[in-house]
């Protein structure tokens, strides 16, 4: 179980994630701007200090600047809606679309060339906190007047999706990984980019040393 404690988040702002998770099968669907920001603080509350990536290097956020590893409203929009796609494919036991999806979206967002290491990080913990969020692996617990972001996958409900659902989320995949750059068919040599798909718990801090 990983916690993190977040100051007291209002209630229209839960009512507004609330509508996002109730909607875990609506491909379609504006997200209003409330129910991103909601997403983001909890995908920032969830961010690890360290991260290392696959060649060794070790990104270092700084949690007392925030400004420094945020994307654009639009832009975070456009990771949660990829992101709830992911959340689909998950449910419907769909790992290799799922692992597709998620690498199209980081390709797309590193080849913009625009991104320090702390914002393509917080991308991946965006896309990762939605597909949580939406497999009901993320609850809010209050204490002491202040809400925590609480993970437990044991707690995850179980979930199925017919499959008519399951060739859906097949074609919605298959349409966004085609309209993106293309994917080498397996990871490519010195790409350092975060990796997690969502299936599993956000990745760790780097070991200090």
């Amino acid at each position: 179980m990983i916690k993190a404690k977040r100051a007291l988040v209002g209630a229209a702002a839960l009512a507004g994630v609330a509508a996002l998770a109730s909607t875990a099968f609506a491909a379609e669907g504006e997200l209003s701007d409330k129910s991103v920001q909601v997403i983001m603080e909890y995908a920032w509350s969830l961010t690890p200090q360290q991260f290392s990536k696959k060649d060794g290097t070790v990104i270092i956020v700084d949690k007392s600047k925030r400004e420094q590893a945020m994307v654009p409203l639009d832009v975070a929009r456009e990771v949660v809606r990829v992101g709830r796609l992911s959340a689909h494919a998950q449910a419907c036991n769909l790992p290799e679309e799922q692992t597709l999806n998620h690498r199209s979206l980081m390709k797309r967002e590193v080849d913009k060339k625009k991104w320090s290491d702390q914002q393509e990080l917080f991308i991946n913990q965006l896309h990762l906190t939605t597909v949580m969020l939406l497999t009901g692996k993320i609850k809010l617990v209050e204490k002491d007047g202040d809400k925590e972001v609480v993970i437990d996958e044991k707690q995850a409900p179980q979930q199925t999706c017919t499959e008519e659902q399951r060739q859906k989320v097949r074609d919605l995949v298959a349409a966004y990984v085609k309209s993106g750059p293309a994917l080498a068919s397996a990871a490519e040599p010195g790409k350092t980019t975060p990796t997690s798909t969502g299936s599993t718990a956000p990745a760790p801090p780097a070991e200090k040393k």
